[in-house]
């Protein structure tokens, strides 16, 4: 009768066994999988961060370029000049020579 309830109450441990270890190995490959879909995503978003500064850096060097054009428009002495030098406009009695 012992024998019968000690095989009884290993097939139950063997069960407990196999259902826990089932069940912790979905556990640990789901978690693990999670981890390392947003470790991935993570890293691409680091590369985009990257990238973006530098275009953002690039960005603010033409904005001041720009700006800087925008004040000089504003002086009529060089709108003239700028537009001889630009586009070939000559004053009256000047003659362009264009020295590639």
């Amino acid at each position: 009768m012992k024998k019968e309830k000690n095989a009884k109450t290993s097939k139950k441990n063997k069960r407990r066994i196999i259902i826990l270890g089932t069940f912790s190995f979905v556990a640990i490959t789901f978690t693990t999988y999670t981890i390392g879909k947003y470790w991935v995503e993570i890293y691409q978003k680091s590369k985009e961060k990257e990238k973006l500064t530098t275009e953002l850096k690039k960005l603010e060097k033409k904005e001041s370029s720009l700006r800087a054009d925008a004040t000089r428009m504003k002086d009529k002495e060089y709108i003239a000049r700028y537009a001889r030098e630009k586009y070939l406009y000559s004053k009256n009695g000047e003659f362009i020579l264009r020295i590639p």
